[in-house]
């Protein structure tokens, strides 16, 4: 499960405060000199009860629907009071009830209800208002993983507990799975989060608790959506470059994406299975797994 952070401190910040103390060093979880000070900043911003409620109120009354210079921005369910410096940024996020029209109005997955995922970034968290939004906990090795939809790593159970008020847990990146439950009444809970440029090239991924299965990767990537949407379109140039991509990029996401795009523009289904020949001897182990799937797929059409 998450890792509890224990931080007693009284002291009472400023949003500003609490930014500038952050940005007193890198925000690196894995560090445990730089996690007690986050810890300390987001205790005491969240011993402030008042800041929040008094930032949503200016919002509103500015009728702002984009940030201000400050670099508070909101949606539907998460306010980022912070801009993205030091390798961290701010953020509330809001957990409506099953009793709550915005959950009856955007439904459950808006919020990431019942849907257990994993993170591909580690974040530090405490509740702020209300009972908090409950999850069930697993853990996993995420290096055992090829990344596969349909593959069942080893999902540990660890507990069912609630973000209640006042509590303080570290979200650690590749290890903690939670599936999320509405808490009994809204609730809030503030956010430190890991931002780094290195985070979106790996994979976060949705889980059937069930089964044991991944079900999903539930991280955009842009390149991948750039790759798919230009071969689409039917350019020798882009066809060429996911040929390249898909025989040399060091994200095997972006191998599998480009062999993905390339054969859907194939008019046959020899084509499509010579492809996926090539694509067994990549020299990946994700990339040949796909094409094993996608070459049995094809022996089923034809027969």
């Amino acid at each position: 499960m998450p890792r509890l952070i224990t931080c007693g401190d009284t002291g009472v910040a400023s949003l500003q405060e609490a930014i500038e103390q952050l940005d007193t060093q890198l925000f690196d979880p894995r560090d445990d000199a730089s996690l007690a000070n986050a810890a300390v900043a987001l205790r005491r911003l969240a011993n402030n009860r008042e800041f929040l409620g008094n930032l949503m109120i200016e919002q509103l009354a500015s009728g702002r629907s984009e940030p201000k210079e400050s670099g508070v921005g909101y949606g539907p369910q998460s306010m980022v009071l912070s801009g993205v410096g030091n390798g961290y940024f701010l953020r509330a996020n809001i957990w409506p009830s099953e009793r709550d029209a915005i959950l009856a109005a955007s439904g459950s997955q808006s919020f990431v209800y019942g849907v257990p995922h994993d993170h591909n970034f580690s974040f530090l968290t405490v509740g702020y208002f209300g009972p908090g939004y409950r999850s069930r906990y697993y853990e996993y090795d995420y290096a055992s993983v090829v990344g596969n939809i349909g593959e069942k790593p080893e999902l540990r159970f660890i507990e069912e507990s609630a973000l209640h008020e006042g509590k303080m847990q570290l979200y650690r990146a590749h290890l903690d799975i939670h599936d999320q439950i509405p808490p009994e009444s809204l609730s809030v809970s503030i956010n430190v989060m890991q931002a780094d440029e290195v985070s979106g090239w790996f994979d976060q991924y949705s889980f059937d608790l069930d089964t044991g299965e991944i079900t999903g990767l539930i991280n955009p990537n842009a390149t991948e959506s750039f790759l798919r949407i230009a071969v689409g379109l039917g350019g020798q140039e882009a066809f060429d470059l996911a040929e390249r991509f898909g025989r040399t990029h060091p994200s095997e996401r972006i191998r599998l994406a480009c062999f993905e795009a390339r054969s859907g523009m194939l008019e046959t289904a020899a084509a499509r299975d010579a492809l996926w020949t090539a694509a067994e001897n990549n020299g990946s182990l994700r990339v040949a797994r796909a094409a094993t799937q996608q070459r049995k797929a094809l022996e089923l059409e034809r027969a």
